[in-house]
């Protein structure tokens, strides 16, 4: 069995508390497409690229495309992950997408994040269509020269064939709890 969700696979379900401190599970939204991401505060990969998702963010509101960030990073590895940093993280940055709290990881295990930020893309069925990266250069948005997540929702909201479904995200790994900062589980590296 593969660690990362799998493509045709239904979205997990969840129920997370958000920086508005509102508990929001999958049903929360009602949109035709949804893309959920595994994010962060201090990761570089995410900090480099969160201006280029807000951009992407801004291009499809009006598509009806839902964006639900998770941060799913452990606190005691890096302090910078709280959910207290979250919401003033928010506050600075105003990204127009919902952020959640993963707080146990279940979240992260069920969808098998891999990397922040990783990029998940649902169909109207909310079955998997895409995953894998947001950009090819998320460490520098000067050096973008293919926006995955951009080509993905392009071709999901005009009815065409996904030409690219899955991609290996880049960026930092998941820093899981009890676990060395650079961990993954074995069974984690599956989308080569």
């Amino acid at each position: 069995m593969s660690f990362t969700l799998q493509l045709g696979q239904k979205a997990p379900e969840f129920n997370l508390i958000s920086t508005s401190y509102e508990n929001v599970c999958l049903s929360s939204f009602d949109s035709k497409f949804l893309v959920i991401f595994f994010t962060c505060n201090h990761c570089p990969y995410v900090t480099g690229s969160d201006e280029v998702t807000r951009k992407t963010v801004n291009k499809f509101k009006d598509k009806d495309v839902s964006f639900i960030a998770i941060n799913s990073n452990s606190a005691n590895t890096y302090q910078e992950d709280s959910f207290e940093n979250m919401i003033l993280r928010m506050e600075e940055y105003e990204f127009p997408w919902v952020y959640l709290h993963d707080a146990d990881q279940e979240i992260a295990l069920k969808y098998g994040a891999l990397k922040t930020p990783h990029f998940y893309v649902f169909n109207e069925q909310r079955e998997l269509v895409y995953t894998g990266r947001g950009v090819d250069s998320p460490l520098d948005a000067n050096k973008i020269k293919i926006n995955n997540l951009e080509l993905v929702l392009d071709e999901l909201t005009s009815n065409t064939l996904i030409s690219i479904p899955i991609t290996n995200p880049i960026g930092c790994s998941v820093k899981w709890e009890g676990k060395d900062s650079h961990w993954m589980p074995p069974e984690a590296c599956d989308l080569v």
